[in-house]
């Protein structure tokens, strides 16, 4: 599942000058298998290195969210300041009727472009900002 906030999202080398240690810790980040793999490596990179910086942090919310973009059966999502768009699978788990009745109850919020694309509009000019949206988003779905 693809994922573009369009904002920093990776472990910058002042964080962990070691390139192989970086490359090592990407890999065991994208392999994870769930969000409980995931807060251990935070709190593993946090105990090794300090705190996480903000692109770090940013990096593991988009590994959180493909989660739960994956429960609903969507492929790819892109966010930008002014909003985005998700595409879904072929066949997503959510009921087509459910996404109708949520553009027709937030029409200022949700358009459908196509049959496999959702466009939503909203002001998101920080990170921190497209990822609580996005997450919100995808707890409408997945409620839908």
């Amino acid at each position: 599942i693809e994922i573009d906030l369009h904002v920093p999202a990776l472990i910058p080398n002042d964080y962990i000058p070691d390139v192989h240690s970086r490359l090592v810790l990407y890999k065991r980040i994208a392999a994870a298998a769930d969000n409980e793999i995931l807060k251990e490596l935070q709190v593993e990179m946090i105990d090794r290195f300090g705190l996480l910086p903000g692109q770090v942090q940013t990096l593991f919310a988009i590994h959180t969210l493909r989660f739960q973009a994956k429960t609903i059966g969507i492929k790819k999502i892109d966010v930008y300041d002014q909003g985005g768009r998700i595409i879904f699978d072929e066949s997503p788990n959510i009921d087509p009727m459910a996404i109708i009745t949520l553009i027709q109850t937030q029409a200022q919020k949700y358009k459908l472009d196509g049959q496999d694309k959702l466009r939503f509009t909203e002001f998101m000019p920080e990170p921190e900002d497209r990822i609580n949206t996005l997450s919100q988003i995808l707890n409408e779905l997945e409620q839908t």
